[in-house]
């Protein structure tokens, strides 16, 4: 099968991780998936196959004869999709991108506008892989999976071609920040590793946020409104006074590049009680600690005005910069973009503006960058994957793992 075939067929599984969940993995149809590819990779004759119970799936391909010294390289994808948009029942088209824009769903009036996406003018001549306006499509990271194994049953079918012992290992739960909480370092037994689990092809990403999560808890002091002057404390209000106080320049939606930012993810409460749930993020630690900082000045502010206690903030970190573990790795950089180049596609760094299980990975001691898989929009019912970047990154992957001849 093609890289795309591939796809196609994986993205028939319904894989949604759930945030609220304390299961590993956090939902059972994971595991449907992954034991579609585990049984694949025993059809490859890879060694080592194994979905354990956590839902992590690993397989080994053999070194060739005279590569046993070789580095183990390792290749990791993640088996699930984002909560936010369904997964269920997704409905994919193949249709040619000719510049205009392209209708996703008729009867709903869903469009994929090229002066909303301007990325569709950089595909024009190649094959889309669509969805039809109400689910996502599962490119991230379906495509990744994708990608991986043909690159992997490639090299089976051309035994002449020289590679080190290559690592497999597919994750759940990596869109709720969980993905590498379980990875087998050990069992792996790599020296180094990539995630293929990024953007539009071409894409090396060993750059990310510093990222953490901070929980505002506020408690009022509720009373009838007829006799509330000088008693009530409206913990709602609080709230929203503390959500003033956030620099609103500093939102997602006002900042680009390595801009860090303060984003409000949920807000509830009454009079009595309200909770506030923010994502902290920025690619300099320095100022990752200011925007934690600011946070405690507002909390602690607020408690002064109402009343010690009044305010509760809890911040926990979840992931740091890969940066800092992978530059003192130049050759592990170096090897990926040769592979870009050897197919001709010129790579391109690219911060990531969010984060993947490679930080966590590159802190666990498997340095581990990220690679495109050729897919955009990802998280959305306009995410789309041209059929041709499927197979050129399969292509790419080859390269990567093919030792040189010395």
């Amino acid at each position: 099968m093609t890289a795309a075939q591939r796809f196609l067929r994986y993205i028939r599984y319904d894989t949604q991780s759930d945030e609220t969940s304390q299961t590993v993995p956090s939902t059972e149809k994971q595991r449907s998936l992954g034991a579609l590819i585990a049984q694949e990779l025993r059809e490859l004759e890879l060694e080592g196959v194994e979905l354990d119970e956590k839902g992590y799936v690993y397989a080994f391909l053999p070194a060739t004869p005279g590569q046993e010294a070789a580095p183990t390289i390792a290749l990791l994808a993640h088996l699930d999709t984002a909560p936010g948009v369904s997964g269920e029942h997704v409905q994919p088209r193949q249709v040619p991108c000719t510049g205009e824009d392209i209708v996703l769903n008729e009867a709903l009036g869903v469009v994929m506008e090229t002066a909303v996406f301007p990325d569709l003018l950089e595909n024009v001549g190649k094959t889309l892989i669509v969805t039809d306006g109400t689910t996502l499509l599962g490119a991230d990271d379906k495509a990744g999976v994708a990608e991986i194994i043909a690159a992997v049953a490639y090299l089976r079918a051309h035994p002449e071609l020289p590679h080190g012992r290559v690592a497999l290992c597919f994750t759940p739960d990596e869109e709720i920040g969980r993905g590498a909480d379980h990875v087998d370092l050990e069992k792996l037994g790599a020296a180094f590793g990539y995630t293929v689990d990024g953007g539009p092809l071409g894409t090396l990403e060993y750059e990310n946020f510093n990222a953490a999560g901070a929980e505002v808890i506020v408690r009022g002091v509720n009373i009838h409104p007829g006799e509330a002057k000088g008693k009530m404390k409206n913990a709602s209000l609080i709230a929203a006074e503390f959500i003033a106080m956030v620099p609103p320049a500093e939102a997602p939606a006002y900042t680009q590049g390595y801009e860090g930012f303060y984003h409000l993810c949920s807000l509830e409460g009454d009079e009595s009680w309200a909770r506030l749930s923010w994502l902290i993020r920025d690619h300099q630690r320095e100022k990752f600690q200011e925007r934690k900082d600011c946070l405690e000045r507002i909390a602690a502010y607020l408690n002064a005005r109402y009343g010690a206690g009044t305010v509760t903030l809890k911040v926990q970190d979840s992931y740091y910069n890969m940066k800092e573990k992978l530059l003192p790795h130049p050759e592990i950089l170096e090897r990926a973009r040769h592979a870009f180049r050897a197919v001709g596609v010129e790579p391109r760094d690219v911060p990531i503006r969010g984060g993947t299980d490679g930080a966590k990975l590159s802190f666990l001691g498997l340095p581990c960058p990220n690679l495109s898989t050729g897919g955009y929009h990802y998280h959305g019912i306009f995410e789309y994957i041209p059929r041709e970047d499927l197979e050129t990154m399969a292509e790419v992957l080859v390269k990567l793992l093919i030792e040189k001849k010395k």
